[in-house]
């Protein structure tokens, strides 16, 4: 076969291992807006935030060093240890937890009942508040995630080299997959197994699926809405912990990953706002198709296609089918 078709399917694979990076980011929109309909703008920031914790509980650093130092005129910037990979996810979990509450108990607790609009504006400042927080509890410095996933070691021995040897040397072509991207396939089929077993067998995952078909019913059995709803946040902020250290581990903590959001949103508008499995069919869509959009027609009209492909391709969907792939089809009587 020529060496064209092998260049494709290798784009094709890795636009794919791509666009689970997004489908990754897309699933804390839908989590949060499926259960309360807040359109959570911060969703990305949270991913950030949380990056910045686990790398700062990690290496030991001093939560607002920066500012305790300014005060107290010390010079201070680290317990002086160095935590495993594990406990400072776990860690990390129940800082994400508290996060949670504290949006509950201080911010959407008394905006129940508001327009949309006025949830979605003060997710917009609550991005902001939570770029603030985190450059002053952990510094704007670049940060290097230091887990197994950069170097792909999450795996055996022997499936590593299985996989080095599966991607590398198919039919004797030299394919180039990032044992990251691997991984983050691997971990996403996994937490995508357990959020859809988690929303369908659990009592607490049967009481979000009530509390997003319809609120008043929910609370006429007894469920509460303020339990749901941090449970819901803290679900979100678990899967922007696994978003955060992805794509941590790609490119480095950094003030720009906060902008992972923006590639999450034609990824929503392609698979619904409401469907766990649209985001990450959309997240697959939006990968692939801008990988082999740029490889087969991005130099003949001037390349860097990839900057806007997804969103022309959530615009012709927004045209054609609002809702979606995956979405309900909203039916307004008069």
């Amino acid at each position: 076969m020529p060496d064209t078709f092998y260049f494709a399917l290798e784009v094709t694979v890795n636009g794919l291992m791509a666009g689970v990076m997004y489908a990754l980011v897309a699933l804390g929109f839908v989590l949060i807006f499926k259960a309360s309909g807040i359109f959570n703008f911060a969703q990305g920031v949270m991913a950030l935030f949380a990056a910045m914790t686990f790398v700062g509980i990690q290496n030991g650093q001093i939560p607002f060093a920066h500012l305790i130092n300014a005060i107290l005129g010390t010079n201070i910037h680290y317990f002086g240890w160095k935590l495993h990979s594990i406990l400072a996810i776990v860690l990390t979990v129940v800082v994400m937890i508290l996060l949670a509450w504290a949006v509950q108990r201080f911010i959407f607790r008394y905006l129940v009942g508001q327009e949309p609009i006025i949830l979605f504006m003060a997710t917009i400042g609550l991005a902001y508040l939570l770029e603030g927080v985190a450059d002053l509890m952990w510094g704007a410095d670049i940060k290097k995630v230091d887990v197994c996933l950069a170097e792909g070691t999450c795996l055996p021995q022997g499936i590593n080299a299985a996989i080095d040897e599966a991607t590398f040397n198919l039919f004797g072509y030299g394919f180039f997959i990032d044992n990251l991207d691997i991984t983050a396939t691997i971990v996403a089929a996994i937490l995508v197994a357990a959020l859809v077993a988690f929303s369908q067998y659990t009592k607490q995952g049967r009481a979000m699926r009530a509390v997003a078909d319809d609120h008043q019913a929910a609370l006429s059995v007894g469920v509460s809405l303020n339990y749901i709803w941090i449970l819901v946040w803290s679900v979100a902020g678990f899967v922007a912990l696994v978003a955060g250290l992805m794509w941590g581990a790609k490119s480095g903590v950094q003030f720009s990953l906060s902008l992972i959001a923006l590639k999450a949103l034609p990824v929503l508008m392609l698979g619904g706002f409401t469907s766990i499995p649209g985001a990450i069919v959309g997240g697959l869509i939006i990968g692939m198709g801008e990988k082999l959009f740029e490889f087969f027609i991005g130099s003949a009209i001037g390349g860097a296609t990839e900057n806007w492909f997804a969103y022309v391709l959530a615009l012709i969907f927004l045209v054609f089918r609002p809702q979606g792939l995956f979405g309900e089809k909203i039916i307004e009587r008069v």
